[in-house]
C-alpha cells in the first residue's frame, strides 16, 4: 500500500472518502421525502408509478443516477448533484480542519443542511424535521466541544449567536411579512449562528453578510437572463448554508 509523506497509507483515507459518500443514498432520500408542498405528506412513493421509496430494495431514485427502479422516471434531484454536494461539503471539512470536537458539530450541521438546501430550492420550505436536529445537534455537538476542553465561553457564545440571528430572521418575518425571510430560515439560523457563533460575532456576520451578497448576486443573474421576475422570491436558505461554508472557509 502506497504511504503518503506523512505515513498514512493512501488507502485508508480513501475508504474513509468511500463511507462518507456512502452516506448519499441517506441525504438523496431526506430530499425525496421532504421535497413537497407546504401542507403536503412527505413522499413515500414514486409519482409516476408509486414504486415505494425507501433504503430498501429496488433502491429507486436513490442512486446518482436520481430515476426510479421500475419505471425510470426522473424523480428527486438532478443526477449527481447530491453526491456533489456531499463531496463539496467533505472537502470544505478538510479546508477548515476544525478540532476534533468541533469537526463532529460541523458534520452534522453539514449532514443536514444539504437536504436542506435541496428542498428549499425545489419547494420554497424549510421542513421543521429538518432544521430541528440540525440546529439541537449542532448545539449540543459544541456543548461537548466545550466539555472537551474549549470551555464555556465559545458555547455561551454560540448559543447567544443562534438565538440572535434566528430572532432577526423571525423579525423581518413579523415586520415585512412576505417580503421579509421566512419562519423557515429563522429556523435554519438557529444552527447556523450557534456555528459560526463558536468562532467569534465576526464569523457570524461574515457569514450573514456573503449569504446576502450571494443571493443578491443570484437574483441579479437570474434577472439578467429573465429566469425571474422583479416580485420573484428567491428561497434564501441554500445562500444561507453556502454563506456559512464560506465564512468558515474564512476563518
Amino acid at each position: 500500500m502506497v504511504a503518503e509523506p506523512t505515513g498514512r497509507p493512501v488507502g485508508s483515507r480513501a475508504a474513509r472518502a468511500l463511507a462518507v459518500l456512502a452516506v448519499a443514498p441517506v441525504l438523496r432520500l431526506a430530499v425525496l421525502r421532504h421535497a413537497v408542498p407546504p401542507g403536503a405528506a412527505i413522499r413515500t412513493g414514486c409519482d409516476a408509478c408509486g414504486t415505494p421509496i425507501g433504503l430498501a430494495r429496488p433502491w429507486p431514485a436513490l442512486g446518482p443516477a436520481a430515476r426510479c427502479g421500475r419505471c425510470a422516471a426522473r424523480v428527486g434531484p438532478p443526477p449527481g448533484t447530491v453526491e456533489l454536494a456531499l463531496a463539496a461539503a467533505v472537502g470544505v471539512l478538510l479546508l477548515a480542519g476544525p478540532p476534533a470536537a468541533v469537526l463532529a458539530a460541523t458534520a452534522w450541521w453539514l449532514g443536514w443542511a444539504i437536504p436542506l438546501t435541496f428542498v428549499d430550492a425545489a419547494v420554497h420550505r424549510l421542513p421543521d424535521r429538518l432544521t430541528g436536529p440540525a440546529a439541537a445537534g449542532t448545539w449540543l455537538l459544541l456543548g461537548v466541544a466545550a466539555l472537551a476542553g474549549a470551555g464555556p465561553a465559545p458555547w455561551l457564545r454560540a448559543t447567544a449567536a443562534g438565538v440572535a440571528l434566528a430572532l432577526f430572521f423571525a423579525a423581518t418575518t413579523l415586520l415585512l411579512g412576505a417580503r421579509g425571510f421566512g419562519l423557515g430560515d429563522a429556523k435554519l439560523a438557529l444552527g447556523v449562528g450557534a456555528l459560526l457563533g463558536w468562532y467569534g460575532w465576526a464569523v457570524l456576520v461574515a457569514g450573514l453578510l456573503l449569504a446576502l451578497l450571494l443571493s443578491g448576486v443570484a437574483g441579479v443573474a437570474l434577472l439578467a437572463a429573465r429566469r425571474v421576475a422583479w416580485r420573484s422570491h428567491l428561497p434564501f436558505g441554500p445562500f444561507l448554508a453556502l454563506g456559512a461554508l464560506a465564512a468558515l472557509l474564512l476563518t
